[in-house]
């Protein structure tokens, strides 16, 4: 079955899904000898070519869990004086990023080359689910506030909403749990440039631990800090059978609003 040119290109493993769009609407993706268009449709048997070379599909992807430890960066660049992600793994191959993490924070990171299914997890309209576990500098509350009031007040906030500022504005956390002492559980569905940082600087606290611990349906359990590991055939069905129920959610929601935007429409024309 023809699927969209993008989304075949991703499933090669060469890039990422948006990256793919990128590569078209530049002119570097070659369609059965004609300039690919956005939009096009293809499958396995036809010829694409993409910067000059023959596009080559292979089942045999890479999936990878690591336990990004602090001073850290994620990015597939280089910097001097910098230590990368990338310095912890043996394997050489060219890999994305599911899930960056700024540079003090730690926890779970995918690796893949698996573009298609990098796509789905990273994608902000699909909103997979992040957790993480927060550790504060200070107690909450002092001598005049009550700590149980101020730890209620402040999940009120980080859940209703936070201005982070930066262009950013208004964002939510999905979930907020207490856990103990200075320590809290914090979910995402989108996450922003720092954004639990600043949530919290917003309100007054400051971050000194920040670890992930959950990225969709695949944990940290069973990998220490600075250590990696292939993800199992079960956790990668998992994923794969995750991603698909947020891909089948996504084009639900679409075709809801869709629907509704029609039926508003036609209310309006039977008015005028």
């Amino acid at each position: 079955m023809k699927i969209v040119l993008q989304k075949l290109i991703a499933s090669s493993g060469i890039c990422s899904r948006h990256e793919a769009e990128k590569m078209i609407l530049s002119g570097r993706v070659i369609l059965n000898n004609k300039t690919a268009k956005l939009g096009a449709r293809a499958d396995e048997t036809d010829e694409i070519m993409v910067d000059h070379k023959k596009l080559v599909f292979k089942n045999n992807f890479i999936y990878i869990k690591l336990h990004k430890p602090a001073g850290y960066v994620c990015t597939t660049a280089t910097f001097p004086g910098e230590k990368n992600i990338f310095s912890l793994l043996t394997t050489k191959k060219v890999l994305s990023i599911v899930g960056r993490l700024d540079k003090e924070s730690e926890g779970l990171v995918i690796l893949t080359d698996d573009g298609d299914l990098a796509y789905h997890l990273t994608h902000p309209k699909y909103g997979v689910k992040k957790v993480y576990v927060v550790t504060l500098s200070h107690d909450i509350g002092t001598d005049k506030t009550d700590p149980k009031k101020r730890i209620i007040d402040l999940i009120a906030k980080m859940k209703k909403g936070v201005n982070i500022g930066l262009g950013d504005g208004v964002v939510r956390a999905e979930q907020v749990k207490h856990l103990r002492g200075r320590t809290f559980e914090v979910v995402l569905g989108e996450g922003k440039k720092r954004q639990i940082r600043r949530m919290f600087r917003r309100l007054n606290c400051h971050v000194s631990r920040l670890v992930r611990v959950r990225i969709g349906s695949l944990s940290i359990g069973g990998v220490r800090r600075g250590e990696w590991k292939y993800i199992s055939k079960e956790e990668v069905a998992k994923l794969r059978e995750f991603s698909q129920e947020i891909r089948e959610r996504g084009e639900k929601n679409k075709n809801q609003k869709t629907n509704f935007k029609t039926k508003f429409k036609i209310k309006r024309t039977s008015r005028s």
